[in-house]
């Protein structure tokens, strides 16, 4: 709380909130949305699109308001940390009984400036932007620091050196730091009326670069919602921490990406990190280390990857492609569909179709959520009975009927198990949690294409349109170039077809703009991808 002259408090305001939610509308076949606001002024919105028009809808939502309360002078020194008034929830797990007072477990102390946030769920249902203290923030996962409130004005006994002046509030805004020579502002207490008497040390002036330029260098920072201690050395290992943090701060503001930039600031990371584990002795520095190593790996492939250009002297005339699917991930993604193709309980397209989506789902743990507006999506109206097919032949489990599964929705959505994937069972798969969801993703996007949809496509369609989009060469001709196409009874056999329909199914691919030819002479299936659905190709 900042002390004016040394002594009287000034009153503090409570922290404010605003939150944008976006909730199913209508039956879950529907697919529309509703979009809603806490602020009393905002009225809610439907959207019958689905959740992509609403999601875009409600970052607007968000973005306007955040341009309102920066043209109204951003987050306020004087405010209470908001997750504080919601008994810190928003970082810390329920209360433990028999803990004093009900405390939680973890919780931290609130302390530091007043920042302003902005919160997104995974799920893209929920945004919250509120005005909190720096250590809830740093605490809170999937939140973000936007503004910095200008520390609060402080008054020096007459004869001070007037030299000792506060920095410029906006060169505060959006680094999340405090300015050199400010002392530190909690927002759940009173500083002790000595120390608000103390006036503010003035650090002395550092040498002149090299460049001939005298600027400060930055004291303190934040990377990775880790605190840089002031007193860490080597100071080289200190200042580049702090560089690091701005720089993953101001690549998050760029309105394009650079993969290569991004993965750069990784292994910089990288290399910090195991510096600072090692002259602290951290455990958990040197884990967000490989972590960082692990990134920029992949970061990498993906920059490699979304540059999708053929070898030779041609590639510099090819467009760039950002691919959704990594080289890696994309050999991952074969990996599925051959284990689906081979371990499928029966040999009929729908089902082949609702296993495959129901093995991403359930991929790591044996066990996944979904709803009836899921597989109502992927089946149509077979949905029902094929997924009775699965109870009975035990390949699917259920916790409860199958009407209860085809009536749940996407808030309360059904758990529902694999046995054959649950950990106790031989692993099929060596992919992680990011690349199961990446290619669930991809398959989500290949089976709800609107084209394909529009066209009323059969399961065997969809599961060659999967097929295809798996087995593409950076160009976007089917197979390997040594092969010259795909084997026509392997494609076939995967969409539980006879190799004399395909040519059927491919046709239809066309017509969807899914291909642009397709040839089934002989033992091969030769084709290209339509340009539209390159972002969709797993390059072989």
């Amino acid at each position: 709380m900042a002390v004016e002259a040394g002594t009287r408090q000034e009153e503090h305001v409570a922290g404010r909130v605003w939150t944008v939610r976006l909730d199913p509308d209508g039956r879950p076949s529907a697919g529309a949305v509703r979009l809603s606001c806490s602020r009393s002024s905002c009225t809610d919105q439907r959207f019958p699109g689905g959740a992509a028009e609403g999601r875009k809808a409600a970052i607007g939502h968000v973005n306007a308001h955040l341009a309102r309360i920066r043209a109204g002078g951003g987050p306020r020194g004087e405010a209470w940390c908001a997750c504080r008034a919601a008994d810190c929830a928003w970082h810390t797990p329920e209360p433990v009984a028999g803990r004093p007072g009900g405390t939680r477990p973890g919780a931290v102390r609130c302390g530091g400036p007043v920042v302003l946030t902005v919160y997104a769920d995974r799920a893209g249902r929920l945004w919250r932007i509120a005005e909190m203290c720096a250590r809830c923030a740093a605490a809170a996962a999937d939140c973000r620091v936007l503004d910095t409130a200008p520390p609060p004005a402080r008054t020096t006994p007459a004869g001070a050196d007037q030299a000792a002046e506060q920095p410029d509030a906006a060169q505060e805004r959006g680094g999340g730091t405090l300015g050199e020579g400010v002392a530190a502002v909690f927002s759940d207490h009173a500083p002790s009326s000595s120390a608000a008497a103390t006036p503010a040390s003035v650090p002395r002036a550092r040498p002149a670069t090299p460049g001939g330029t005298s600027r400060r260098a930055k004291q303190w920072g934040k990377i990775a919602q880790r605190t840089v201690p002031q007193d860490l050395e080597p100071d080289v290992l200190r200042l580049e921490l702090i560089e690091l943090g701005d720089a993953f701060r101001a690549y998050q503001q760029r309105t394009e990406p650079d993969l290569a930039l991004l993965a750069t600031l990784h292994e910089r990371k990288a290399r910090a990190f195991a510096l600072w584990a090692e002259v602290s002795g951290d455990g958990s520095l040197r884990h967000e280390a490989k972590r960082a190593e692990k990134a920029a790996q992949t970061t990498r492939e993906m920059h490699a990857n979304r540059g999708g250009e053929p070898a030779g002297d041609t590639a510099g005339d090819q467009p760039v492609v950002e691919r959704l699917l990594t080289r890696t991930q994309a050999v991952h993604a074969r990996a599925v569909l051959d284990y689906v193709a081979a371990h499928a309980p029966h040999p009929e397209a729908e089902v082949r179709l609702a296993v495959l989506m129901l093995t991403l789902r359930a991929a790591r743990a044996g066990t996944g959520n979904v709803t009836g507006q899921d597989l109502v999506g992927w089946l149509g109206d077979d949905a029902e009975r094929v997924v009775q097919r699965l109870v009975a032949a035990d390949w699917l489990r259920l916790p409860g009927t199958v009407a209860e599964l085809m009536a749940s929705r996407s808030e309360d959505p059904t758990p529902v198990t694999v046995p054959t994937l649950l950990p106790d069972q031989p692993r099929p798969f060596t992919f992680g949690k990011t690349t199961r969801a990446r290619i669930s993703g991809w398959a989500q996007k290949v089976v709800g294409d609107r084209k394909i949809r529009k066209k009323k496509a059969t399961a065997a369609t969809r599961l060659l349109a999967l097929y295809t989009a798996a087995h593409t060469r950076p160009d976007g001709r089917l197979g390997h170039a040594e092969d010259g196409g795909l084997h026509l009874d392997q494609a076939a056999a995967f969409c539980t077809l006879p190799p004399d329909q395909v040519a059927e199914h491919a046709d239809l691919l066309i017509a969807a703009d899914w291909l642009t030819e397709a040839d089934t002479t002989g033992d091969r299936l030769h084709g290209q991808i339509a340009e539209r659905v390159l972002p969709l190709s797993g390059l072989l």
